[in-house]
């Protein structure tokens, strides 16, 4: 990927542990145009204080656990997605996943975006939903355990991303 001042770059995750991976790439945000994409809760909210207001956006928290909620959530996350994808332009999605991104990485497919998919540690064996659906998306695909190349062939090794 080659990168500069001007490579717009829209990071998005899920929080939690998605987001704890995706903060990982922070350093490239001194590289590239970049916008950051998450989920809006409690523990978000330092993200204003470390990140100018303008770079950072934020999509509804919505768990599956609550599903009939969950269907009006990720649908407008969905609308929101597209706003931010047609306002921003990016030449590049990087995400670790999961719901919250997919998205934002169907969008970017359909419009030619390059999509970088870095699929999460915690899971070294099995496939996430989100995931699946975005592998055959992917310009990269990267997994963090050599056996999930098993599960996902065309991925690369990229080791641990703490």
């Amino acid at each position: 990927m080659a990168m500069n001042k001007n490579t717009r770059i829209v990071f998005i995750s899920s929080t939690g542990g998605h987001l704890s991976e995706l903060l990982q790439c922070a350093p490239l945000f001194a590289d590239c145009d970049w916008h950051l994409v998450t989920e809006r809760t409690k523990t978000n909210a330092r993200l204003q204080e470390q990140y100018p207001a303008d770079r950072i956006s934020f999509l509804q928290y919505g768990t599956k656990a609550h599903l009939f909620r969950y269907l009006f959530v990720f649908a407008f996350n969905i609308l929101k997605s597209w706003y931010l994808f047609l306002k921003w332009r990016p030449e590049y999605i990087i995400t670790t996943g999961t719901h919250t991104a997919v998205p934002m990485c169907k969008i970017a497919h359909h419009y030619g975006c390059k999509i970088i998919w870095i699929e999460t540690m915690a899971n070294a064996t099995t496939p996430t939903r989100a995931g699946k659906m975005i592998y055959p998306l992917a310009d990269l695909f990267i997994v963090q355990w050599k056996s999930m190349l098993e599960v996902y062939p065309n991925a690369v090794y990229g080791g641990w991303i703490f």
